[in-house]
């Protein structure tokens, strides 16, 4: 059935119309609810151009069951959302959404008593989206995470419960306005919980920022968020991430990861934003372009938690005060970096684990409990600020193979190029300290 206006756009929706074409662009006066089974698209009108359904100052398009839209531009307040979930059956079954432009949330959350749904998604963009008031928020590790642009979350404390998702050109707000909170966030409930498997998140360029006062600790965003209680068989990014704000990650994985690929550059401008950290799983990480953050106690790569098997990277490059290049405090596999790892900050202020401490921007640090297997960095490991050391092993810390094709230098006053404590340990070995 064709529709024209809201008026008709409701009366298809009370007929039960399984298919409803919008073919001109209109004002919704309320937030609208698909009934099970229904599709939404949209027609391109004589000049080509999509027709847009907007809604002033409400939600827009809620989903129940087996639903799915397409070809369609959604306009909602940022702090609305776009697309939403309202279904409570068991087995939510079956979503496809393609080719949508939305203003607002994408939100799909499935709740306690909804056990199973499976979501598709290709040629998303979230144009504007703040989602500071969605309470609905992971906690762990001494912070809670801003939801994102477009979020998928299995909010369902059951184990049984199951969310598939499979999602590719994914593209999340712009240089010149970045989304308000995370930008592509999806998540289980918990560590003991309901569960997403990601079968494949392919993303273009994706920006956002939380927003978030300078000193505040305990809340934190990323551009791409794999969260705990989530499975991801490959993560790909084919555009830049980029993130802008205060504690504002820009890869952050609490979940489980099997092979992730980043192709275009990670980027942080703001203050105690990492380029990629890691609290989960990673099994492969593969970066052929460079992580460079630019904000003070913004790192490049941090192992908290969990482990990261094989990791191969580009360059790492950070500018701030307190900003390290590679901060290692799990185990880890085998790493390599394909180009250098520098710093140009000295010591400054950096969020860890939900509390500010002063760091200075080492290039390589190995905390306490930190294990390296291999190490491999074909250039040169370096920093410029003053009362620096480049590469620094804490008591505890511990290195089995390591080798650098280039030298280890420090440019900074009162800096030194190598320190390990009575309590580190470096195996084998191969550097130059210049």
């Amino acid at each position: 059935m064709e529709v024209q206006s809201f008026v008709e756009l409701e009366k298809a929706l009370i007929n039960q119309e399984k298919t409803i074409e919008i073919t001109r662009s209109f004002m919704a006066t309320h937030a609208i609810i698909l009934p099970p089974e229904t599709t939404l698209k949209g027609k391109a009108q004589e000049n080509g151009v999509l027709p847009s359904l907007m809604f002033e100052h409400s939600d827009g398009v809620g989903l129940t069951r087996d639903n799915q839209i397409s070809d369609l531009n959604i306009q909602a307040p940022e702090q609305q959302k776009a697309v939403f979930t309202t279904g409570l059956d068991e087995a939510l079954g079956h979503f496809e959404f393609h080719h949508l432009t939305v203003s607002g949330q994408f939100s799909f959350i499935m709740r306690k008593g909804s056990m199973s749904a499976d979501v598709v998604m290709d040629d998303i963009h979230v144009l504007t989206s703040d989602t500071r008031g969605y309470l609905e928020q992971p906690q762990k590790y001494g912070v809670n995470v801003l939801q994102g642009a477009l979020t998928v979350y299995n909010f369902n404390p059951d184990p049984d419960s199951l969310i598939t998702l499979k999602a590719t050109h994914i593209s999340i707000g712009s240089m010149a306005h970045p989304v308000t909170g995370s930008g592509v966030y999806v998540a289980g409930f918990g560590d003991k919980g309901g569960r997403v498997e990601l079968e494949l998140l392919q993303t273009d360029k994706v920006y956002s920022t939380g927003r978030i006062p300078f000193g505040v600790a305990d809340i934190i965003t990323a551009a791409i968020f794999i969260v705990n209680g989530v499975h991801a068989k490959l993560v790909q990014h084919d555009g830049e991430t980029v993130t802008f704000g205060v504690n504002d990650m820009v890869l952050d994985a609490w979940g489980t990861v099997d092979d992730w690929k980043i192709n275009a550059p990670v980027i942080s401008y703001g203050p105690s934003g990492v380029g990629f950290v890691n609290f989960g799983t990673v099994k492969n990480f593969v970066a052929t372009a460079p992580i460079e953050t630019y904000g003070l106690g913004a790192r490049g790569y941090n192992q908290y938690d969990g482990t990261l098997e094989n990791g191969s990277f580009s360059d790492i490059r950070t500018y701030g005060d307190g900003s390290v290049g590679v901060q290692v405090s799990k185990k880890v596999g085998k790493i390599t970096i394909n180009g250098n790892i520098e710093t140009q900050g000295g010591l400054g202020n950096s969020l860890v684990k939900g509390v500010n401490v002063e760091l200075p921007a080492y290039a390589l640090s190995i905390k306490e409990g930190g294990y390296v297997e291999d190490l491999k960095v074909t250039g040169d490991i370096k920093t410029s600020g003053d009362e620096v050391t480049t590469f620094i092993i804490d008591d505890g810390g511990e290195i089995d193979r390591m080798v650098v094709d280039g030298k280890i230098t420090s440019k900074g006053k009162d800096s030194k190029n190598y320190e390990m404590a009575d309590g580190g340990r470096l195996g084998e070995h191969h550097f130059d300290l210049d």
